[in-house]
């Protein structure tokens, strides 16, 4: 198991440290152009080659978007708990509280604990993630129409695409898989590299608060999640990829949002410092539970 879990982690941490060392070398790294490029070009076309070919039919695909979304929203309205607990603004908490890191951390550990055949409700939920954080997030956050928003998403096109392909059981044209699969190679490891370069960039104040929060997050991430995928029905597999992807870190945006907000950007930013350090101690637990 032990040996399992290792190779699970490995990589996580391999591409993440190579991120964090490139910028402590005092190396540039293009953050702004790398996150266009993945969101705009990487993540499309990883939904696309993921879902379009993936031993999963529309309506479990929708089952995985529903209760992933009610697990976003469930941690949404327990924000405000939460704030009272910790003394903070409900304001700040709520992002961190529903956006975990299902992108640059959470899809490398789903596609090494589970494979192909659980990779694709890992992108699921991602995929929901992003469409809350990207919307709802930036209206919360007075960041323009969210529905502009919406519609300048890539990924969203690439959804409904896959799920016209997963209706009517068609299959890319074998030009278009190839050029999908091709260009879907370098997410995942952007993800996790740029994952390091935002580490090292980020400047943490106070460590304490950070541990605080995620000792209080993830349990009732777990529980909220585990709960809501057996109330929907969700197959086995994809109820422990749910919890594994909503006990994810903290997600750096939610620090860009902060910083933009100027909602406690110095504290924001010691929960993602601090949450992600954790994970490397939780995740492995959580897969031995779970795999």
């Amino acid at each position: 198991m032990l040996a399992e879990l290792f190779a699970v982690m490995a990589p996580v941490l391999a591409g993440a440290g190579l991120g964090y060392s490139w910028i402590r070398l005092g190396h540039p790294y293009p953050v702004d152009f790398i996150t266009r490029l993945v969101f705009n070009i990487g993540t499309p076309s990883l939904v696309l080659a993921s879902l379009a070919g993936a031993d999963i039919d529309a309506a479990t695909f929708g089952q995985t978007m529903l209760a992933a979304a009610l697990v976003i929203l469930t941690m949404g309205a327990a924000t405000f708990l939460v704030a009272k607990l910790l003394r903070r603004s409900w304001r700040v908490l709520l992002a961190p509280m529903m956006y975990p890191n299902t992108g640059n951390m959470g899809l490398p550990v789903v596609l090494y604990a589970f494979g192909s055949a659980g990779f694709a409700y890992g992108i699921t939920v991602m995929v929901t993630v992003s469409l809350f954080q990207f919307t709802l997030g930036a209206a919360l956050n007075s960041q323009g129409n969210p529905l502009k928003t919406l519609v300048k998403t890539p990924t969203v096109y690439a959804i409904v695409i896959s799920m016209a392909l997963l209706l009517t059981g068609t299959e890319l044209p074998a030009w278009l898989a190839n050029t999908v699969d091709l260009m879907s190679g370098f997410t995942v490891p952007l993800m996790l590299i740029t994952l390091g370069v935002s580490l090292a960039s980020i400047q943490v104040k106070n460590l304490r608060s950070g541990l605080g929060f995620s000792l209080v997050r993830i349990p009732l991430a777990a529980v909220a999640a585990w709960f809501i995928a057996g109330w929907v029905g969700l197959p086995p597999i994809a109820q422990s990829i749910l919890v594994v992807q909503m006990c994810m870190p903290v997600a750096v945006f939610n620090y860009l949002f902060a910083q933009r907000a100027q909602r406690e950007p110095a504290y924001v930013a010691s929960l993602v410092f601090c949450s992600t350090l954790l994970a490397l101690l939780y995740v492995p637990a959580l897969l031995a539970l779970l795999m």
